[in-house]
């Protein structure tokens, strides 16, 4: 039969496992993913081939009047709030594929290439106003930046090339606990995802294609070792000490009741 000197320590002993295996749960690292194999073949491609999708925004000025498209634009259902001046107006794409506009209407944009809408726009302003030029951005496109940079957010692609490196200092540049050897490109969301290891130190990333980014990629920054290690005592730590503060109780009830 068991005294309660032996019970009191496999007490101890099933509380310290039921911890330590908690504390393995909470050491997962963010799109760490060993089960899985990804395809590495990646189609290499900018926003510049991005194809115009509903609910879009689309930011349009005719740079002959840079104010508005016309001189006098008319107030439309699809026009965002707060575009400045010097910006121009910001319409909405809507469900149909269509973009509303001053003067000529509903213009069909949906699976346009940037470029190609631009082009489509201006020849119909051009039987309705003086030799008009038009600027079209597409300004929802953004990449999502994580892990060991400055700044984590979302960050927009105003350009049509914009690569990793020109990401990482918009975001602040690396942090002193940052992998630079291990930053991880996410592309293509759930259906065809695809994950992109790249390495900082090397001079090939410079010119590396895939690291032009698209629409929706996610930027991992993933720790170096000494960060790792730095963490995971600090996670034990956290660990051992209601772990001593329980032992010490237990063995002082224990030579209480004795």
């Amino acid at each position: 039969m068991l005294s309660e000197k032996h019970i009191l320590y496999v007490l101890i002993f099933t509380l310290l496992t039921s911890c330590v295996s908690c504390s393995f749960k909470q050491q997962q690292v963010l799109f760490e993913n060993r089960g899985q194999a990804f395809n590495n073949t990646v189609i290499i491609t900018d926003t510049a081939n991005y194809r115009i999708q509903p609910q879009d925004l689309l930011q349009i000025k005719n740079l002959q009047s840079p104010k508005y498209i016309v001189d006098e634009p008319t107030t439309t259902t699809s026009a965002a709030k707060g575009a400045s001046s010097t910006e121009g107006q910001t319409f909405l794409v809507e469900n149909d594929g269509t973009v509303a506009l001053p003067i000529i209407g509903h213009v069909k944009v949906e699976g346009l290439k940037r470029y190609d809408a631009a082009k489509q726009i201006e020849d119909l302003y051009r039987k309705e106003i003086k030799n008009p030029i038009i600027e079209l951005k597409i300004v929802n496109l953004k990449v999502t930046v994580l892990g060991e940079v400055k700044t984590q957010g979302n960050y927009a692609l105003v350009k049509d090339r914009t690569s990793l490196i020109e990401m990482i200092g918009e975001a602040g540049g690396l942090t002193e606990r940052a992998n630079s050897k291990n930053v991880r490109i996410i592309r293509g969301g759930m259906k065809n995802q695809q994950v992109i290891d790249v390495d900082l130190s090397n001079l090939t990333t410079l010119t590396d294609p895939r690291t032009i980014l698209k629409n929706e990629d996610i930027i991992y920054v993933t720790q170096n070792k000494q960060a790792i290690r730095s963490t995971k005592v600090t996670g034990f730590s956290s660990i051992l000490q209601p772990i001593i503060l329980l032992l010490n109780t237990a063995l002082i009830i224990y030579t209480i009741t004795r």
